[in-house]
């Protein structure tokens, strides 16, 4: 595992809730109606798209070709890559626990 600086998460009203809310889904499907009624499809794409370029970052491909194969900018994949490096761990922890599943199947 890589190591990375953390930062605190910003004090966001309503937040939590929205944390406990997603904690109690048990099922992709659940995650993924959950997803669907809380965003537009476009934001439901560029978080998609997000966490694709977090996954390409971390098999090490260069920002171009990530840009190109998910496809977003690579404006949006440098600043992937810096919350990756240096945000609060959430995209490390999410990282982590999903390469471990896939192992455990």
């Amino acid at each position: 595992m890589a190591s990375a600086i953390t930062r605190d998460v910003e004090q966001l009203p309503g937040l939590d809730d929205l944390a406990d809310a997603v904690l109690t889904l048990k099922t992709r499907d659940e995650a993924r109606r959950f997803l669907r009624d809380l965003c537009t499809l476009p934001e439901l794409e560029a978080l998609t798209h997000r966490w694709q370029t977090v996954r390409l970052l971390e098999e090490h491909l260069p920002y171009l070709e990530i840009a190109e194969r998910v496809p977003t900018s690579t404006a949006t994949v440098t600043r992937v890559a810096q919350w990756l490096r240096n945000g609060t761990g959430g995209y490390r922890t999410a990282l982590d626990r999903t390469q471990a599943k896939r192992k455990r199947r």
